[in-house]
């Protein structure tokens, strides 16, 4: 038999594995499953597998191992595992492999789970990730040549996993989103890590290691252009401007890794840089010559941040321009600078049509660029700055607004100055406050940089404040509460024998599971979970949750209805009918239309026994009942509190009180031959089930004479049709005053004249209910209009049953549903109005 390769055997291994988390149930192969997967990641001397089984399953079977897991998260053996395995076997699979594929699976599985436990442990094992500096792992593995081979789709994904990884968790989180994940947090993360992957480089290329920034610059790019340059570089800036300063490695680091930036995100990247770094030193250890080599880069550091936009600071100036004028190969874009600046200045159109601030700007960028100027620079441009100088003055003179004629007085002092024309210097009298000032300070040039920090070996990395070791904590209460008195250990012993036992009859055993907090995780307990704590700690919770949050119900009401109708009761759990009825009820009364088309779809369906078309019958009258509860605006308790507890004052001083004593004397002091209604009657209030009565009633009546292989309801199956009529009455009587009670009250009364003469007295009641329901909850002027022909027909029905059914329950139906009938009848006989339509 030929042995097999390396790769089969691994793609075998896992599979077994898998098998074995999937059916086995017991804890001990589960654990031993979980450590063979983890084997795989281990990198130390005792592993058991090669380097090239490793390897292969890094490859080819790391990502799908992490993707069981997640599919996974709800299964039984996983909530068996203890606080400690769990870290360790199931979330130490996600922090010891290659970390962008851990990280993909992550964002994955957080995007694909719904607000859950689930998804809260996800997000915990998304928190240690990024605190336990696996960024710089995964950036850094892309900084070796040997970097995971992966397609540039690929490589975009995992770059938009990382830069928008605040913006994805807060889309799914909401309000419940971690401190870690926001912007000002997260971003500094980033900044400090791709720090880290960036020292590493500069150790590999010491030790003589090839290695590619390109990755690295791209974050950096993505993240700048998303609008964080600011949170970003305000990291990193200082400590590359501090680690160039004396080494060379960090300054050819820093110049390769913006040449990689793409020229499409260059410009956030220089415009972020230059506001972040202390000075043009800094400034130039950093980019080096990248305006030299990079047209988009000399685009924006000699034209558009001096020219288009004036939003900056005076420092950025100095930093561009200083920059500019440092290096002998960059001097040259200085003199471009200064002509262009000059000409923009001068221009007499741009001062009649720019805004007031952006003249100040360039007005500064001009007396900068000339105070950069050497003296034999300043002999060669001359004539220029003569020609710039006058043209300019005259047009900022010539203006009506008198800040912009003050700014060509400033700066014609100033440059009249610097030239010194034959020893002449022009002299205005203008007022004198900060911008001048600031103005004429821009020409005594900037001798060096300040002090900047020393760099940092490692960055600190954001962990978890919260978390106090017992030890600390006995320290700071001993600490607060000052030193203790010492004590004889011999007194300690005799005081022990003092002590009362504690009475522990009355403990009872804490379960391990906890009850879920979402209405998804009990979904998916009551689903796939064949524990049975879990399974009835979901079933108890369930009512509470439906009611709690009514939007997350919607989502899976008619799912959670359909797992609730066909669950048995496998576990004998306590008040198992009770509690799966009572969330049925809740489900019906929260997501009234489609759980209520659902359950009438399924009272007729193949396939369901006869208890529970019972139960669906059950639910929709429970859930009718709840519905047709008048709406009341809930009233402040604290208002009837307040008014009980005011102290009682005196009867005279109550101009009610009085009227009341003069009401009953006449009262009883009045003689009446006949007394009416002595109160009013009760005024009808809106309530929920009005509107949706249809949805309830007329489904039911659809396929009642459609005989199925396992249901015959005008057959042998007497017992449903006896409660389905009862049902359908209860549907009438809720539906008093609705709009849509006389339609429901003629469907109905043709329903049940088939089944009058029924051999089972249980439907015959049911029958006599439904008319009853009917003539209550009819208005009495429908009756007439509506059933006019059905009328006495009905009524001499009911006489016939009320002497000569055999039920006594029956008869006394019928006596009822007859006074009814009468009554209403003459009242609409009284009517002048249904004697004109009748007439």
């Amino acid at each position: 038999m030929e042995s097999l390769t390396p790769y089969t055997e691994v793609r075998l291994m896992v599979a077994q594995c898998f098998r074995t988390l999937t059916t086995s149930t017991d804890d001990k192969d589960i654990i031993a499953a979980l450590q063979t997967l983890h084997s795989y990641l281990d990198e130390g001397p005792e592993s058991t597998p090669t380097s090239v089984q490793r390897a292969e399953f890094r490859r080819a079977h790391y990502t799908r191992t992490l993707q069981f897991l997640v599919s996974n998260i709800q299964a039984d053996w996983l909530h068996k595992l203890t606080a400690a395995q769990r870290t360790e076997l199931w979330g130490g699979l996600f922090l010891h492999g290659p970390p962008e594929q851990a990280l993909l699976v992550l964002m994955e599985g957080i995007g694909a789970l719904r607000p859950s436990t689930n998804l809260v442990y996800l997000v915990s094992i998304t928190e240690k990730f990024l605190q336990s500096g696996r960024l710089a792992d995964l950036l850094w593995s892309y900084c070796l040549e040997a970097a995971p081979s992966d397609s540039p789709q690929l490589r975009e994904t995992l770059l938009g996993r990382i830069v928008a990884l605040p913006d994805l968790t807060a889309n799914r989180l909401h309000p419940n989103n971690k401190p870690l994940f926001l912007p000002q947090q997260y971003y500094p993360l980033l900044a400090t890590e791709m720090l880290t992957a960036l020292e590493r480089t500069c150790k590999a290329l010491k030790d003589g290691t090839d290695c590619s920034l390109t990755f690295v610059a791209q974050t950096l790019g993505k993240v700048c252009i998303q609008g964080h340059s600011d949170v970003v570089l305000a990291v990193m800036a200082p400590q590359l401007s501090a680690s160039t300063r004396s080494d060379m490695v960090w300054q050819r680091v820093c110049w390769k890794l913006l040449e990689n930036v793409p020229q499409r995100w260059i410009e956030s990247v220089l415009t972020g840089l230059v506001q972040a770094v202390r000075g043009p030193e800094a400034l130039g250890r950093i980019i080096g010559n990248l305006v030299l080599t990079n047209k988009k880069a000399q685009f924006v550091i000699t034209h558009k941040l001096l020219l288009l936009q004036y939003k900056y600071k005076t420092q950025v100036l100095r930093i561009v321009l200083g920059y500019l004028a440092a290096d002998r190969e960059r001097r040259p874009l200085l003199i471009q600078v200064l002509r262009s600046v000059s000409q923009a200045w001068a221009n007499p159109s741009a001062v009649k049509h720019t805004p007031l601030e952006q003249q100040v700007y360039v007005s500064k960028a001009l007396l900068l660029s000339v105070s950069l100027l050497r003296d034999s620079e300043l002999q060669e441009l001359r004539s220029e700055l003569l020609q710039c100088m006058l043209g300019g003055m005259q047009s900022h003179l010539d203006s009506s607004v008198v800040h912009i004629r003050r700014l060509g007085m400033v700066v014609g002092e100033c440059l009249s100055s610097r030239m010194d024309i034959n020893g002449t210097k022009l002299k205005f009298e203008y007022d004198q406050d900060e911008e001048t000032q600031e103005l004429l300070s821009l020409m005594t040039p900037v001798t060096s940089d300040e002090p900047e920090p020393e760099p940092v070996e490692g960055v600190d990395r954001p962990q978890e404040t919260n978390e106090v070791t017992p030890s600390t904590q006995n320290v700071t209460s001993q600490n607060k509460s000052g030193p203790q008195p010492k004590t004889d250990p011999e007194s300690d012993l005799d005081s022990d024998d003092e002590l009362t036992p504690y009475d522990m009859s009355g403990d009872q055993e804490i379960s391990q599971a906890s009850p879920p907090r979402y209405l998804r995780d009990c979904l998916e307990n009551l689903i796939s979970s064949e524990d049975p704590m879990r399974v009835e700690l979901s079933l108890r919770v369930a009512e509470g949750l439906v009611r709690k949050n009514v939007f997350a119900t919607r989502e899976i009401s008619v799912q959670l209805t359909k797992v609730l109708l066909h669950m048995e009761d496998k576990y004998s759990i306590n008040g198992f009918l009770s509690l799966r009825q009572a969330t049925m009820v809740a489900l019906t009364a929260t997501d009234c239309i489609p759980v209520t088309q659902y359950l009438t779809a399924e009272f007729y369906s193949l396939n369901y026994s006869l208890r529970q078309r019972l139960d669906i019958l059950e639910v929709l009258a429970l859930a009718a009942q709840e519905l047709s509860k008048p709406i009341t605006e809930k009233r402040d308790p604290s208002t009837g509190t307040a008014a009980s507890t005011d102290l009682t004052a005196y009867p005279g001083d109550n101009p009610v009180h009085w009227r009341q004593v003069v009401e009953k004397r006449i009262q009883s002091k009045t003689k009446r031959l006949s007394k009416g209604l002595t109160q009013p009657p009760a005024t009808a209030t809106p309530n929920r089930y009005a509107p949706v009565a249809g949805h309830f009633f007329f489904p039911l009546l659809r396929n009642y004479d459609k005989p199925e292989v396992t249901f015959d309801l005008l057959g042998s199956d007497h017992l449903v049709l006896g409660r389905l009529i009862h049902t359908l009455g209860l549907f009438m009587h809720l539906a008093v005053n609705a709009p849509i009670a006389a339609q429901m009250g003629r469907a109905l009364l043709d329903f049940v004249w088939a089944v009058r003469y029924h051999v089972d007295q249980m439907v015959r009641r049911g029958v006599l209910f439904a008319v009853c329901s009917v003539f209550l909850s009819m208005p009495s002027q429908n009756l007439l209009l509506d059933l006019s022909d059905q009328l006495f027909e009905t009524r001499t029905w009911l006489a016939d049953v009320a002497e000569g059914d055999p039920d006594s329950d029956c008869r006394s139906l019928a006596v009822q549903s007859l006074v009814l009938l009468d009554k209403s009848l003459k009242k609409q006989l009284q009517d002048p109005q249904t004697l004109s339509l009748e007439s």
